[in-house]
């Protein structure tokens, strides 16, 4: 009972962090792992960087 309680709270914290656009690193990592071995894994600021950028643009242009 208690390991079904854990998984509905990391799903409902996953499911949180992805409503606010704050990207999973552990699952890249695990992803990176299981599919693409012979890469390296970013850093997790590699990766926040990599996703804020994704998401907002990386673009000069003016702020707001």
């Amino acid at each position: 009972m208690f390991e079904d309680l854990a998984k509905v709270g990391r799903y409902l914290g996953q499911a949180a962090r992805l409503m606010v656009g704050v990207p999973d690193y552990d699952n890249y990592v695990q992803h990176m792992r299981l599919t693409h071995p012979e890469q390296e894994a970013m850093t997790y600021e590699e990766f926040f960087r990599e996703r804020q950028e994704a998401r907002y643009g990386g673009g000069n242009g003016p702020c707001c």
